[in-house]
């Protein structure tokens, strides 16, 4: 028997649709190399918790800081919502509560908060591309 790809966006698709099928409330792997959580959230449908925003500081002045928004789980990366009709030009600012992006496996589609306050400076990821699980997708220049 193979080893299950966690990481890969059509396995995270199939389980969601399998816990949904079975009315199960979610579901939690942890491995070393990471963690992925699906819970099930009644009429909402299911939604995938993220890992809170990590310090980045390589490559700054000194005195500045940074954090870089990673992806929570695998997926197609997206700066703004499919749906939306306006581009979300850089540099701009952002709240902690503000959602700067999203990653989409299928028909769900993960929002993307900044969770620190700050000025989003930089794209790390390509519009569109597939990302893994941890990429690094934005960095976020912290205010002094």
């Amino acid at each position: 028997m193979s080893a299950i790809d966690f990481s890969d966006p059509a396995t995270i698709a199939l389980l969601t649709e399998a816990l949904m099928a079975a009315g199960v409330d979610g579901l939690e792997i942890s491995r070393p190399d990471g963690q992925l959580r699906i819970v099930v959230a009644g009429k909402d449908g299911a939604r995938i918790s993220p890992p809170e925003a990590t310090p980045h500081a390589p490559g700054l002045a000194p005195g500045s800081a940074s954090v870089v928004v990673k992806a929570p789980m695998a997926g197609r990366f997206h700066v703004e919502h499919p749906a939306s009709a306006a581009p979300q030009d850089l540099p701009r600012s952002v709240s902690e509560a503000d959602i700067v992006g999203f990653v989409g496996v299928g028909h769900i589609l993960l929002p993307l908060r900044a969770s620190r306050s700050g000025v989003l400076t930089r794209l790390l990821a390509e519009p569109g591309a597939p990302v893994g699980f941890g990429d690094p997708l934005f960095e976020i220049e912290l205010q002094s």
